[in-house]
C-alpha cells in the first residue's frame, strides 16, 4: 500500500468564539447576537485539519498558551490525529483568538495572535528535521513573517514545496513570492501582497468564491468553476481548499486536478457551521465530485 503524503502545517493556533446576528453594528452600538458557540480554529490547526481529514499524515508546528483554551485545542488536534508533538505551550502568553462575526452567512474576522508570535525563529529551527520529512510544507500570514520568510528560504534550498496563504494579507517581500512554489490569495489579497501580480501569476491560485478557482498555466489564464451549494457558514471554505491542495500535491496530482478536487472540497465545507466541522474525508469528496458530474 502507498504510504500517505507527509505535510508539515506551521500556522496559528486558536479558539474561535462565534457570533451570529441579523446585522452588523454601527459605531457605538450595543444590538442582541442570535446565537454564540466557539470552535477550534486558526488557519494553521484548521488547514492541518483539513488535510489528516483527507488522509494526510500532518506535522503541526505552532504554539498555544498555557491556559483552558490552549489545552482544548491541543486535545482537539490530537482527535483529528494531527501530530501534535511540536505544538509548544507557551508560559504568560494566551492562547490566540479569532472574534467572528457571521451576518446573512457570511463572516467578519478579527483575530488575535497571542501565542501564535512565538513561532519565531528559534522556535522553528528546533524543528527543522520536521520540516526534511515533508512532501509539502503549508503555510499562512498569522505568525511572523520572518519566520515565513525563513522557512520558505530553507524550503527553497531543500526542494520541498510550498504553499503559502497569504491571509490576512499584507505586503510580502520579493523572497518570499519569488521562493515559495505556489501562492493562494482570493481577489482582494491578491491585490494586496504585491503590486507585481503579473510577475507572479503563475504562481497565483486565486480563490473567487462561488464563481470558483483562476490560475496561470504556460502563459494562459485559466478557470475552474464553482460549485453552487447551500451555504450556511463560509469561515473553513479557504483552509479546506488548501489543505485538499496539499494533498493532492502532495501526491503527485498534476495542477489541473489538485485546484479541482480542493475547489470540491471547500464547497463542501461551506454547508456546516464552524471552520473545522464541515470539512470533508477523502471520500465524501470522491462522491460530491461523482455525484456533481453526474447531475
Amino acid at each position: 500500500m502507498m504510504k500517505e503524503p507527509t505535510i508539515t502545517v506551521i500556522g496559528s493556533i486558536n479558539m474561535d468564539l462565534v457570533t451570529s446576528s441579523n446585522r452588523i453594528p454601527d459605531k457605538g452600538e450595543t444590538i442582541m447576537g442570535e446565537s454564540f458557540f466557539y470552535n477550534p480554529g486558526g488557519k494553521g490547526a484548521n488547514q492541518a485539519v483539513a488535510c489528516a481529514r483527507l488522509g494526510a499524515e500532518v506535522n503541526m508546528l505552532g504554539c498555544v498558551g498555557e491556559d483552558p483554551f490552549g489545552q482544548v485545542l491541543i486535545d482537539n488536534l490530537n482527535k483529528e490525529k494531527v501530530n501534535i508533538e511540536n505544538v509548544e505551550p507557551v508560559t504568560d502568553e494566551y492562547t490566540g483568538v479569532a472574534t467572528i462575526l457571521i451576518k446573512d452567512n457570511d463572516n467578519r474576522i478579527i483575530v488575535t495572535p497571542g501565542a501564535n508570535y512565538s513561532v519565531n525563529l528559534t522556535f522553528i529551527q528546533q524543528y527543522l528535521d520536521v520540516i526534511d520529512q515533508s512532501d509539502v510544507v503549508l503555510l499562512q500570514l498569522e505568525i511572523p513573517l520572518k519566520t515565513i520568510e525563513y522557512v520558505i528560504g530553507y524550503c527553497s534550498e531543500k526542494g520541498i514545496p510550498v504553499i503559502l496563504n497569504p491571509a490576512p494579507a499584507q505586503r510580502l517581500s520579493a523572497s518570499i513570492l519569488e521562493r515559495c512554489t505556489y501562492l493562494t490569495p482570493n481577489e482582494t489579497e491578491k491585490l494586496e501582497i504585491t503590486n507585481d501580480v503579473d510577475t507572479y501569476k503563475e504562481k497565483m491560485i486565486v480563490t473567487l468564491g462561488e464563481k470558483g478557482i483562476e490560475y496561470w498555466s504556460d502563459g494562459n489564464v485559466e478557470t475552474v468553476t464553482g460549485y453552487i451549494v447551500g451555504a450556511v457558514d463560509t469561515t473553513g471554505a479557504g483552509d479546506t481548499f488548501n489543505g485538499a491542495l496539499a494533498v493532492q500535491l502532495a501526491k503527485g496530482i498534476n495542477l489541473k486536478e489538485a485546484i479541482t478536487f480542493a475547489n470540491a472540497a471547500a464547497a463542501l465545507s461551506i454547508q456546516k457551521n464552524g471552520a473545522q466541522q464541515g470539512m470533508p474525508t477523502m471520500r465524501e469528496v470522491i462522491d460530491f465530485i461523482e455525484g456533481a458530474t453526474a447531475s
